[in-house]
């Protein structure tokens, strides 16, 4: 029944809707992981007397679901797409979500399309949503993108990316807000096997996510003062949270003078650092509170994001996470003067939920396929020592990197210290339980100084 109900409404025409104002005459481009069918946002910008002007479509999903139909059902039970190595279960259908309603090049798409206007410093000024016809003109990956910007071949909305992206990352250090850019453990898929790696994100990956938490806080402040919507929140950090992390500072040997604060110590840490990655990863603790809120006639009391330092909504990934095409619902209404729809009001107190159970089950497929390719690597390793640096500690455990194989495991924590390199051997491969089990050997290089 879903399949035929996403198939039908795949066929939906759009063009001819007299609430969508034509946009196809601007040169959206969307930029992407390579291979991407799932393209939720396509930008443009320009430059403009005071600053820039933002142009960020997002796909528009409910131009082919409806809120009573099977399918709608089906996402919110969902949640999240989920990715893993080889494949995904998708939170729309093919039809739908790689078809459709994605913002391939080329191809006439409805969209909903942000018009942001952005100080030369990076401050947001006022910001707009409105259903709108759109064409992106060509699909790039990171590397693609990246390349052409160094190069200075990119056409001009491409390279003012860099310079808003710069200038928002400005305006992170002006709010106070918080950014860890630790590598990511990741499985990739290379010449028909798969390969770990600690990946560290590309520049042009930090300029267009800061357009879509530009998009985020815009949209934000949009249901903030409309008093309805869906926030994504993080609570600040308290006194002895920040406390142990000072603690941990000190056991590392990292400076951290008194003035200093708390985001502007972690915003200056270099992950490439052995013991300064340590306490980027004792940082890291502090954002596992981040949540979903929903509201309807009273702005809840933690409202914020503390590490983007602002209120923020998820509203860029519709095809991808299930909140976004509500949220996006809840805005196109206020920035329109029309009351928000009743039954987009009514779903508002389910979406938290469905968006937590989504990410938990991302989290656990996250971990067991990278569990499994870590024994997978390792099979015919028992016995070999390698080089490691210990990146978390406690009585019970001390976690540790070793950085080729890209591998994540554990150790006894007697012995060793926070951020000290240290070689440690394979003893034993649970291959049903997934697990590597390592043990000391002896430390390896002292520590780096910082």
């Amino acid at each position: 029944m879903v399949l035929a109900s996403a198939a039908d409404a795949a066929t939906r025409r759009f063009e001819s809707e007299t609430d969508r104002i034509d946009a196809t005459e601007i040169p959206f481009v969307t930029i992407d992981p390579a291979g991407s069918t799932d393209l939720d946002q396509a930008y443009h910008a320009e430059r403009t007397p005071t600053g820039y002007r933002v142009h960020y479509a997002i796909a528009d999903v409910a131009a082919f679901v409806s809120l009573d139909s099977p399918v709608a059902a089906e996402a919110l039970a969902r949640g999240v797409t989920l990715y893993a190595p080889d494949r995904r279960a998708p939170l729309y259908p093919p039809a739908i979500g790689e078809d459709a309603a994605s913002l391939l090049p080329g191809r006439a798409r409805p969209a909903l399309m942000w018009t942001i206007a952005v100080a030369t410093d990076g401050e947001l000024g006022e910001a707009r949503v409105e259903r709108a016809l759109i064409t992106s003109r060509e699909q790039l990956s990171y590397d693609e993108a990246q390349a052409r910007i160094d190069a200075a071949t990119a056409a001009e909305p491409l390279m003012l990316l860099r310079e808003i992206g710069l200038a928002r990352l400005a305006q992170e250090v002006v709010r106070g807000a918080v950014s860890l850019a630790l590598p990511e453990q990741q499985l990739d898929r290379v010449d028909g096997g798969y390969k770990l790696r600690f990946r560290a994100t590309q520049p042009v990956e930090q300029w267009n996510a800061q357009i879509s938490l530009l998009t985020g806080i815009a949209a934000a402040g949009i249901m903030v003062r409309g008093q309805v919507g869906l926030l994504r929140t993080l609570p600040e950090p308290t006194d002895d949270t920040v406390a142990t992390l000072r603690r941990a500072a000190r056991a590392l040997r990292i400076d951290w003078p008194a003035s200093m604060t708390y985001a502007e110590r972690i915003r200056s840490l270099d992950p490439t650092d052995p013991r300064q990655g340590a306490l980027m990863h004792q940082a890291a603790r502090l954002f596992r509170g981040a949540g979903y809120v929903a509201f309807d006639g009273k702005v809840p009391p933690q409202a914020t994001h503390s590490a983007i330092a602002s209120v923020y909504a998820h509203v860029t990934a519709p095809l991808r996470r299930i909140g976004d095409r509500y949220a996006n619902e809840v805005v196109v209404a206020l920035c329109a003067g029309r009351p928000v729809p009743g039954d987009v009001r009514t779903a508002l107190p389910a979406l938290p939920g469905a968006l937590g159970r989504g990410q938990q089950r991302q989290g656990a497929l996250d971990r067991a396929a990278i569990d499994f390719a870590e024994t997978l690597e390792m099979r015919d390793r028992v016995g070999e020592t390698l080089e490691a640096v210990v990146v978390n500690l406690d009585e019970r455990r001390a976690v540790i990197e070793i950085p080729d194989p890209a591998i994540v495991s554990e150790i006894d924590p007697r012995g060793v210290a926070l951020g000290e390199r240290v070689r440690v051997r394979l003893v034993a491969i649970d291959r049903n339980g997934r697990l590597l089990r390592f043990e000391h050997v002896d430390r390896g290089e002292p520590p780096v100084t910082v």
